[in-house]
């Protein structure tokens, strides 16, 4: 079977702007052109249909791209959507089912913030939704950014707040890139090394990252507090005072 452009674009439910757009990210070939019509075939369809059903899961178009050239195979294409279905309900744990998305406006009027501050707030690092077009903020950014409205109000000044957020953020990423890289090397790679099958590896590292995942973020979380309250108590102390006579 034959479309054309808008008919093929109304079977999978999405724009022509849309299949468009995804041929120009090289995510679709062209199709076959006749005069000035262009013909799309039950392929381009189905490749339509595939990239649809990935954006839904949450992927990024980068690593759609990449399984749609055959970069990463069913094993990577699980963790990957574990990872993509991961942060938008920030469930850790996978107990609760799928998140309400807040657009810009709908995320600004629940939390009180302007639309241009948020884009400031996320480009200091301060406020990390998913990436993506569309409704992406979640209730876990509605609280995080409750969490900063709390310490303006408690008299921290937004430009030092702002500051602040920007140097954890930096080396957040530092820390988080190498949290990675150990998880490659020694979870991800070992695993896809036993494994008999694609099936059996695809199992196993979703196992991993839904257990590692939670993990992590608590030990991360607990030792932030924990020198935090330590570096306050020192502030507090002074000059360090032995705890017993000589």
């Amino acid at each position: 079977m034959r479309y054309r452009v808008d008919e093929l674009a109304a079977h999978c439910g999405v724009s022509v702007d849309t299949v468009r757009f995804y041929q120009a990210k090289g995510l679709m070939p062209p199709g076959l052109r006749e005069g000035r019509v262009s013909w799309y075939s039950e392929e381009h369809r189905q490749r339509l249909a595939r990239i649809r059903d990935l954006k839904e899961k949450g992927f990024s178009l980068a690593t759609i791209r990449r399984l749609l050239a055959g970069e990463l195979d069913a094993a990577d294409e699980a963790l990957a959507s574990a990872l993509a279905s991961a942060m938008p309900g920030d469930d850790t744990d996978g107990d609760q089912g799928p998140e309400e998305l807040l657009t810009l406006e709908e995320f600004a009027r629940r939390t009180g913030i302007p639309e241009a501050l948020i884009q400031v707030i996320e480009r200091q690092g301060l406020l990390v939704p998913p990436p993506g077009d569309g409704p992406r903020y979640t209730a876990a950014d509605v609280r995080a950014a409750s969490a900063g409205i709390a310490l303006l109000e408690a008299g921290l000044p937004l430009d030092e707040l702002l500051a602040l957020a920007k140097e954890h953020d930096r080396a957040a990423r530092a820390t988080a890139a190498r949290a990675v890289e150990l998880f490659d090397a020694y979870v991800r790679a070992p695993i896809r090394e036993e494994s008999q099958s694609d099936a059996e590896a695809a199992e196993r590292l979703v196992e991993a990252f839904r257990t590692l995942l939670p993990a992590t973020t608590r030990l991360v979380a607990h030792h932030f507090q924990r020198v935090l309250l330590a570096t306050a108590q020192a502030r507090f102390e002074g000059p360090a005072i032995p705890e017993e006579a000589p």
